[in-house]
């Protein structure tokens, strides 16, 4: 008869009294004890760990956006490209999401959607913040958040910063110049798409060889965008899927305000360019 295996027989270390494990290190214990459904349906948990897991793919977001901005304003941009691929693949897992969700039907949801009160994922500072680092500005936006006065803080900081964009531009103008009102344009603003922004991006892309960087670093953020866009096309037809035309739970209009939110540009000469290249 075969022994049963024994991983301490090869040196795996089984004893942790005192030391750190696994769980430890994860901080498992508050992490697995933070879904506490309101209501018996079945389906709520599969709902609150959907939207948790998000919240968690969404910090790791934020931290490589925060980083690649900061890459990006260095003397060597090179780095920052590895973090836009992550932001991407990130996109992707957030997307994959969708499909687990939609295992939900519409009777699965009506079991339980009162319990959400007025709560709602268009109240999700961090993907306020998302949208902020990436140019799409509305200071209408703190407003879900004034009941938090250091949300509203970190999200009224950000609005100083420089975006993704504006440092990518910044980048860019030191090779091609740009127009003084696009480097100083008020940051708080929306960024507003200028002919001029458009026709440097030309110039990168007609001689990729000598802007290399640039051509890439352009690339790295329509990656980034295009794979936006999807989680948002994603998050409008499974909304769609799950409770129709209904009104959002926040007070939104549910599919209809998903849907004007897809016609949102956030590094628009970078998609038009391709039209006159």
């Amino acid at each position: 008869m075969t022994e049963p295996y024994d991983p301490a027989r090869e040196g795996a270390q089984m004893s942790f009294d005192g030391r750190m494990s696994y769980g430890d290190y994860l901080g498992l214990e508050h992490l697995l004890n933070a879904q506490n459904p309101l209501s018996d349906a079945h389906d709520e948990m599969l709902f609150i760990i959907q939207h948790q897991a998000s919240e968690l793919w969404m910090r790791l977001v934020i931290h490589e956006l925060t980083a690649a901005r900061t890459q990006l304003l260095s003397a060597d941009a090179r780095p920052a490209f590895k973090m836009l691929a992550r932001v991407s693949r990130i996109f992707e897992q957030l997307n994959n999401a969708w499909d687990v969700l939609r295992t939900m039907t519409p009777s699965d949801y009506t079991a339980f959607r009162d319990s959400l009160g007025q709560s709602s994922g268009f109240q999700s500072h961090q993907y306020r913040q998302i949208e902020f680092m990436l140019g799409n500005r509305n200071a209408a936006m703190l407003r879900p958040h004034a009941h938090r006065p250091n949300v509203t803080a970190l999200l009224e900081a950000e609005l100083k910063q420089p975006s993704l964009y504006d440092v990518a531009l910044r980048a860019l103008n030191n090779a091609v110049p740009l127009p003084a009102e696009v480097l100083n344009r008020d940051l708080s603003a929306p960024y507003e798409e200028s002919d001029a922004v458009t026709e440097a991006w030309i110039t990168v892309y007609r001689d990729p060889q000598q802007y290399w960087t640039l051509y890439e670093l352009a690339e790295k953020l329509v990656d980034v965008e295009d794979y936006f866009r999807r989680w948002r096309f994603n998050h409008a037809t499974t909304v769609e899927r799950v409770i129709g035309f209904k009104r959002g739970t926040g007070g939104t209009g549910g599919v209809s305000y998903l849907k004007r939110m897809l016609a949102v540009e956030l590094f628009p000469e970078l998609w038009h360019l391709r039209t006159d290249l």
